[in-house]
């Protein structure tokens, strides 16, 4: 679906923001994007969207090079950016007016996401529209699109907590085998039993890329007992739980996915996890 090959992107002549980045994305999988503040999740989304072309290597996208925008590729990748144009239409008309750009797009699914969203009136000017109610109707015309690529920046911001719920499952609903969905976000809970597999990018480079299934093999997330070594902990935390812990996991123990665990894990043991999951993106 989407491979990266030695990539190179910088604002600025030799001060790269993505650095010799190699990077596999399979298809009908939602992918989670993970990462601190500035360390270059939107400019790699928007190098696999086309909206920014490498300085350096090769960016390909169901066969395509994005950065040629050519339309076969272009109506069938929907990206959503985390800040958006404050439209002056309708619901109503924004849809008519830019889904003659996707030949897949279903107003009847469109209607349905919004209802999930209790948006119900599509005569509601989008420029009088709060920002997370904004972010609800372009969330819902994206899925709607059904493109086979679908990328969100951020798509959480300004979504209450009932929302991100609803956001939950209107995204597993809109999904099929051909659908893949890149999600980035720093707000890591809200992807919570959500995402198949997942990216961590530190400072322009790759620092984990693994499938759920490959990260709770070698690691262990879980409530520490007075038995376990100290040094065997990549990361605790003490919750009303008790003390939650990352660990490796040797003894090939069962447990659940923890992503915020495992984002303080993998940033405070950088090298360790990247022994684990083989990861070959050069480091400068």
């Amino acid at each position: 679906m989407i491979e990266l090959n030695e990539l190179q992107f910088g604002y600025k002549k030799n001060k790269f923001v993505i650095n010799n980045i190699n990077l596999s994305i399979e298809k009908g999988y939602i992918h989670g994007l993970l990462g601190k503040n500035g360390t270059g999740k939107t400019t790699l989304l928007k190098l696999i969207a086309g909206l920014l072309f490498p300085d350096e290597g090769k960016v390909e996208v169901m066969g395509f090079e994005p950065q040629k925008r050519q339309v076969g590729f272009l109506s069938n990748v929907f990206f959503l950016p985390e800040e958006f144009c404050n439209y002056k239409m309708s619901i109503s008309s924004y849809a008519i007016t830019h889904s003659c750009f996707y030949p897949k797009f279903s107003q009847k699914d469109f209607i349905s996401y919004l209802e999930d969203f209790e948006i119900t009136d599509l005569k509601h000017k989008m420029d009088a529209l709060s920002y997370g109610t904004k972010k609800k109707v372009l969330i819902a015309f994206g899925l709607a699109t059904h493109t086979d690529l679908i990328i969100m920046d951020e798509p959480t911001n300004g979504l209450d907590i009932p929302s991100k719920a609803q956001f939950r499952k209107i995204i597993l609903r809109a999904m099929s085998e051909e659908t893949t969905i890149i999600i980035s976000t720093h707000q890591v809970r809200d992807l919570h039993n959500l995402i198949d597999s997942i990216v961590i990018l530190d400072e322009g480079n790759i620092l984990l890329n693994a499938s759920n299934q490959e990260i709770t093999s070698k690691l262990y997330f879980g409530v520490k007992d007075q038995d376990s070594p100290k040094e065997e902990v990549l990361f605790s935390d003490d919750t009303i739980r008790g003390l939650e812990i990352v660990k490796e996991n040797k003894e090939n123990q069962e447990s659940n996915l923890d992503i915020e665990l495992l984002f303080n894990a993998v940033f405070s043991n950088k090298k360790r996890i990247k022994e684990l999951f083989n990861q070959n993106n050069k480091e400068e």
